[in-house]
């Protein structure tokens, strides 16, 4: 699980604090929504679970799309940095933090 997509997001955004990630995913079929903030994720659309270990973002998960938002995320009025990106196009800003 070292490198995971997850984990290789939750690093993202632990050298980048700045920034929340908005990651929708297709899992088992259906469609949820997980924002990923400082190193951690949370499922906005099913419960997550307590333990740190069980993963939001299974690695058979399907990504759709990634959104980058600035910190503080307020989902009433979110400010976008980036929207709709691919998982090529953020494993580009991966490379680039060095994760």
């Amino acid at each position: 699980m070292e490198n995971s997509i997850a984990k290789r997001l939750e690093q993202y955004t632990a050298k980048r604090p700045q920034e929340v990630l908005l990651v929708t995913v297709e899992i088992a079929g259906e469609e949820d929504q997980i924002t990923i903030f400082k190193g951690f994720s949370s499922s906005l659309m099913r419960p997550t679970a307590f333990d740190p270990d069980v993963p939001v973002l299974p690695e058979e998960a399907n990504i759709l799309q990634i959104d980058r938002v600035a910190s503080p995320y307020d989902p009433k009025t979110p400010r976008y940095i980036q929207r709709g990106l691919s998982w090529e196009q953020m494993q580009v800003l991966l490379s680039q933090v060095g994760v």
